[in-house]
């Protein structure tokens, strides 16, 4: 199959680029390591090489047989016009950033079944990770993790990390990073005149080391949370995950790998009770349900249906 795909980042976005820009760029690794032909349609040019059996192009072409595109890309009134068969990813809730829900169309896939049924459908494919970006560790050190884009911080329950970090005697060490200076000076002191550690973005080998060695992935979002790749990367480290109820969370951490808590005390017991958790268990169910090659066979599966359609 020849597949074209669209995203709008750097590659790799690895190197302290987007979330979804990493999934795609596993996606198109994986769909040329199940023998498709890919395409990769990315206006900026790659600073890096690209996985054999993907090509970059800085411009749309029009003879593939599907087109798959990020919800927010702008290419999909050209398909339509062109009548070309596509699918788009949405990997966020609308209403997070204020946005229509009604745009959702049916040839949408969501990254979990509860994004999916939240805008009324229910095409969805989990997120898949490379587990070779990061490491495995069975022994942890003493500390506590929280990471996300600073612009949704506070909203993916920074305080309320820091507030649990606090009770329970431990140190939280916050990563992330945003182009607002502001914003990261906003968050730096808020985790410093707490007491914790702030490390700014942190990617590559650093990034790798700092999920598995972390005690608990800590994510007490409070937002209708889309799928949270930090808690696949968190397991594949082998790291347990302690997250709040909100959201596709409880889709995603089921008891065997963390906890999922609805009040403050519950996140208190919860990192009182972390050790309980197998590393094992965390590292097989993210090799078992979020890995990048199990993503690509789910999204040409996809594919077929929608060329079924067509």
């Amino acid at each position: 199959m020849r597949i074209l795909l669209h995203a709008h980042h750097v590659y790799p976005a690895n190197q302290g680029g987007p979330g979804g820009g990493r999934v795609f760029d596993w996606l198109a690794a994986g769909l040329a390591e199940l023998g498709h032909e890919v395409i990769y349609y990315l206006e900026q040019d790659p600073i890096a090489s690209l996985p054999a059996g993907v090509t970059h192009t800085n411009r749309p072409c029009w003879d593939a047989d599907i087109y798959h595109i990020r919800s927010d890309s702008l290419l999909a009134d050209e398909l339509v016009r062109r009548k070309l068969p596509w699918v788009a990813t949405c990997h966020t809730d609308p209403a997070v950033w204020r946005l229509p829900r009604e745009k959702a169309q049916d040839n949408w896939i969501f990254v979990s079944k509860h994004l999916a049924h939240s805008l009324n459908r229910t095409r969805y494919v989990l997120n898949g990770i490379h587990p070779g970006e990061l490491h495995f560790c069975e022994q942890k050190d003493d500390y506590l993790l929280f990471a996300a884009t600073l612009r949704l911080a506070w909203k993916k329950g920074l305080a309320e990390a820091i507030d649990i970090a606090r009770a329970c005697g431990k140190t939280l060490y916050v990563a992330g990073s945003d182009p607002d200076p502001a914003l990261v000076e906003e968050v730096k002191q808020a985790t410093e005149q707490a007491g914790m550690v702030y490390l700014g973005e942190v990617w590559g080998v650093r990034k790798a080391q700092l999920f598995a060695n972390a005690r608990a992935f800590l994510f007490p979002t409070q937002i209708n949370e889309a799928f949270g790749l930090v808690l696949a990367e968190a397991m594949m480290s082998g790291t347990p995950v302690i997250c709040s109820n909100q959201g596709a969370c409880p889709e995603l951490i089921t008891p065997d790998v963390g906890f999922v808590c609805a009040t403050r005390q519950d996140y208190i017991q919860a990192v009182s009770r972390v050790d309980e958790i197998s590393p094992q268990a965390c590292r097989a169910k993210a090799m078992a349900q979020f890995h990048y090659l199990q993503m690509a066979k789910s999204y040409v599966q996809q594919y077929q249906q929608q060329l079924n359609d067509y």
